[in-house]
């Protein structure tokens, strides 16, 4: 277990979860330095925590890079002055299924190639643990649900593909070069600082946007699609244990509340939390889109101790601030 002074590596640090870990880490004490190449992430993310420079007193130091570029270098001078990377939380990602499609080697440089730069400076600097952001898309369009880890794997996208490439890699590293690491498998993530108008965002950032500023939502198909949408404060805790928890084989855990929401139930209860009695409209269904989704908990519950704890109603309430 991780010390409470111990120097934690973030990638991806300024984005959407990644800032809600590093608030978390901060919270318990830990000295964070976060990796960001602010393509998608912002620093008002981590404007919280001041001047972002240890320099300067604040508990985290934002680096500008490219991970996919490597680590070593962007790392020098900050390990020089502060000393080794105790753990890393690899979060740095392109998110989106959609654009992982149209520009696949796109998504192979910055997911796959991304994570074993991760992995080779974990190796070669000694750190004790790396915790992965990976993604229920490893799994595709799975028929049986509630979906556990040992279930078949077939991505539908490159952005899956990638993101499980990434597992087998975490786990080749732990059997060859004895790099604990652990993957989590992220259903659908929500909560504030989701950009709704990014292209990557998920539904609900996009269904609170609009009902705040009382424009209709629109559902694709009937509705009756479901998902399972975790709190992004639920998701940095999950992360921040599966990163001090020593040891990590590269087993995979999923991390969803082990709830199966339905797309309408979701526009009925943003609307009455939104207050402004917007409509909902329907579009035809998207080719290939997943009918159901709903995570396994067992897993991730037995080894970390975990289980989502707010409730959806609640999220949104705090997502539409």
């Amino acid at each position: 277990m991780a010390s409470a002074s111990s120097l934690i590596l973030v990638t991806g640090g300024a984005g959407f979860i990644g800032s809600h870990t590093v608030d978390r880490l901060v919270a318990d004490g830990h000295r964070v330095v976060v990796v960001d190449d602010l393509r998608t992430g912002k620093r008002a993310n981590l404007a919280q925590h001041g001047a972002l420079s240890f320099a300067a007193g604040s508990p985290v130091e934002l680096v500008v890079a490219d991970v996919s570029h490597g680590l070593f270098a962007p790392l020098a001078a900050v390990t020089a002055a502060h000393g080794p990377i105790a753990r890393a939380i690899h979060l740095a990602a392109q998110v989106s299924v959609v654009h992982s499609l149209a520009n696949p080697l796109v998504d192979v440089a910055v997911n796959y190639v991304g994570t074993v730069q991760v992995l080779e400076y974990a190796r070669a600097a000694g750190v004790k643990k790396v915790a992965f952001a990976s993604s229920a898309a490893v799994y595709g369009d799975t028929p049986v649900v509630p979906v556990v880890e040992d279930a078949p794997c077939r991505p539908l996208s490159p952005y899956g593909v990638d993101k499980l490439a990434s597992e087998l890699m975490l786990g080749a590293y732990a059997a060859t070069h004895g790099v604990a690491a652990t993957p989590l498998r992220f259903f659908n993530v929500y909560g504030p600082r989701q950009d709704p108008s990014s292209p990557y965002s998920g539904v609900i950032s996009i269904f609170a946007d609009r009902a705040r500023a009382g424009k209709p939502l629109t559902i694709f198909g009937d509705g009756q699609q479901t998902r399972d949408f975790v709190y992004v404060g639920d998701v940095a805790r999950a992360v921040v244990a599966a990163a001090m928890a020593d040891g990590g084989d590269g087993t995979a855990m999923n991390i969803g509340t082990g709830r199966e929401t339905t797309v309408r139930q979701l526009a009925e209860i943003v609307v009455g939390l939104a207050g402004t009695g917007v409509a909902i409209s329907h579009a035809p269904a998207r080719a290939g889109e997943i009918v159901r989704s709903l995570a396994a908990v067992e897993r991730v519950r037995a080894t970390l101790g975990w289980q989502a704890e707010v409730a959806l109603a609640d999220g949104l309430a705090r997502t539409l601030g």
